[in-house]
């Protein structure tokens, strides 16, 4: 299993392939566009995440001590977006993902690239998967 770290540096890597922000934007709508779609029944209020400009469900799951994460959004950027968070976040412990220190989103320069809603709506999905791993590692500790 990677760590957290050495998937952002990989991503870091591919984003330093593009000369252009206009490439970026491509590669992760290309990205969302790769994702499995959400299954219905997991396209519910509770995942909804609040302070995105468009539509985004994020849900969780929990496994052998590992957090894993789908989304899915009506807005291709957004999907895109969640994509890398997800490759980031998914398939480590709850500890792990409270530690991480996300510095891949200012190191592709993709926080100074967003419009200030989608700004918002990409620190509500971390928040959001941060709160998930915060819910799981309580009930680590009150087995």
């Amino acid at each position: 299993m990677e760590s957290i770290n050495d998937l952002q540096n990989q991503i870091i890597d591919e984003f330093s392939g593009f000369s252009d922000w206009m490439d970026r934007y491509s590669y992760i709508i290309d990205l969302g566009n790769s994702m499995d779609p959400l299954p219905e029944e997991q396209r519910t209020q509770d995942n909804l995440i609040d302070g995105c400009q468009s539509r985004l469900w994020l849900s969780a799951d929990y496994r052998s001590g590992l957090v894993f994460f789908t989304a899915d959004s009506d807005a291709l950027i957004v999907k895109g977006i969640v994509s890398l968070l997800i490759r980031v976040l998914s398939g480590h412990t709850p500890q792990e993902i409270l530690d991480a220190d996300l510095f891949f989103i200012d190191a592709i320069g993709l926080r100074e690239h967003l419009s200030p809603t989608r700004s918002n709506g990409l620190l509500s999905m971390v928040k959001q998967m941060r709160m998930y791993a915060l819910a799981f590692k309580a009930k680590e500790v009150t087995k």
